[in-house]
């Protein structure tokens, strides 16, 4: 053993170094399920900066210092803090917010979002076979995106309002019927976020041929 080291020891250093970097510094997440859709899909791979909030001691969750401040509308990836699976999800209210949902439309501090019909696509199921999905766009102050639900799906539509509490976030998925976010597994410290989420690197259509998906490459996530 002590030959295997001694003579891959550069390796080892290599991979020590590369092990800070993607823990502290930056990392790749692939897209596995529809619940970002339809900004990210199943088989995009986006980059991850680990700095945009937090510098935290390699391989762990202790914050060391602060370094900005997730603001509403990033895509940010997460633990979740109920079973410790890595999410992405986007912010939707940030510590002191009072939100609520009513028919899918939200209100935060009082003031209800703007919708606008943009289409409407084919949602491909699990199972099999498809449903409708109507997309919209969803703007609340000067923070717009594309978010898509599902009509005809069983969904939980509604919450009541709450409050944010202090160093917590709430995350919501784009795809509103399809998404297991704050209504599966609460609100979200500020120590479990591991990153915003910032462009598309590569992507290939892993639910079909797994031909790459060229117009995607380098895609900004908005």
């Amino acid at each position: 053993m002590k030959n295997w080291i001694r003579h891959n020891k550069g390796f080892l250093v290599f991979l020590f170094l590369f092990g800070i970097f993607r823990t502290a510094i930056a990392d790749w997440n692939p897209i596995p399920s529809g619940s970002m859709r339809p900004n990210l899909v199943e088989g995009d791979v986006v980059f991850v900066n680990r700095l945009a909030f937090n510098l935290k001691v390699p391989l762990t969750n202790i914050v060391l210092t602060h370094l900005g401040e997730p603001q509403r509308g990033d895509v940010v990836t997460f633990f979740s803090p109920k079973d410790g699976t890595r999410l992405i999800k986007r912010v939707i209210a940030l510590p002191g917010d009072t939100v609520e949902m009513r028919d899918e439309k939200l209100l935060i501090n009082g003031h209800e979002a703007d919708y606008a019909m943009l289409d409407s696509a084919p949602e491909p199921l699990d199972h099999g076979g498809s449903m409708v999905a109507v997309r919209l766009r969803e703007q609340m102050g000067r923070e717009q995106h594309r978010i898509q639900v599902l009509p005809e799906a069983n969904a939980g539509r509604n919450f009541a309002p709450v409050v944010v509490p202090a160093d917590h976030y709430m995350m919501l998925g784009d795809n509103r019927d399809n998404s297991a976010d704050y209504r599966y597994f609460g609100f979200v410290p500020r120590e479990l976020l591991i990153g915003r989420a910032e462009r598309v690197l590569v992507s290939a259509d892993i639910k079909g041929n797994w031909m790459p998906r060229a117009d995607r490459f380098g895609m900004q996530i908005r």
